[in-house]
């Protein structure tokens, strides 16, 4: 395992990161807070475009927990099945409408353990959520992330609840907002699992990955 990365260094990538890309998105489409909530529960184990192409259909006929359930499971489970786990997933979003039609008024709720309460949700999830929608900053630890806070040493940490909070305690708090994106973002295209594109990384002096594919 690297060493964790000084604050100066820390600082300077992500001024990196914010200059190359000032206001990075997530890549899961959504219309509210609701297909939000859905679209990252379904992304586990899937891709965020495969995750998009099977939602496309669904959010337009079913963008509240009531449309959902009026839906029923059999609709969900067509909409989604070429996701993998689908007929779990599915079972999952009738599950979480229903609660929060029943508990919540239909509404989403915007704390963490509310939302971890919801089926399929965990930490992760309602970390993105946290996030993305009521721009808490909050660290959602993908693989993407795991991986480029241990090769880099911007995170490093033995699990995701350690690299969650390597996160939060090393990344200067101006740039807490963006953090996981622009962590996912450089994890999925260019700090790849395999051959990572390190001739092309932006970061490459300063980061600590041994084994660099110049």
């Amino acid at each position: 395992m690297v060493k964790q990365l000084d604050y100066h260094t820390i600082r300077e990538i992500f001024t990196r990161f914010h200059t190359a890309e000032p206001e990075p998105k997530g890549e899961l489409e959504h219309v509210n807070v609701y297909t939000l909530v859905v679209a990252v529960a379904l992304s586990a184990q899937a891709t965020d475009a495969g995750v998009n192409k099977a939602t496309r259909a669904l959010f337009k006929i079913a963008d509240t927990p009531q449309k959902m359930l009026d839906l029923g499971l059999e609709g969900v489970t067509e909409h989604i099945k070429t996701i993998g786990l689908f007929r779990q997933k599915a079972k999952n979003v009738i599950k979480m409408s229903q609660i929060l039609v029943d508990e919540f008024g239909g509404e989403v709720p915007n704390s963490r353990a509310a939302l971890q309460s919801l089926p399929g949700v965990g930490r992760k999830t309602a970390n993105v959520v946290l996030n993305m929608w009521w721009h808490q900053p909050a660290q959602a630890v993908d693989t993407h992330i795991f991986r480029f806070g241990n090769r880099s040493g911007v995170a490093v940490g033995k699990d995701v609840d350690a690299v969650e909070r390597a996160v939060e305690d090393h990344i200067p708090a101006d740039f807490q907002q963006h953090a996981h994106h622009w962590m996912i973002l450089h994890g999925r295209y260019t700090c790849v699992a395999r051959k990572p594109k390190c001739a092309a990384c932006l970061i490459r002096d300063l980061c600590l990955f041994e084994d660099k594919n110049l």
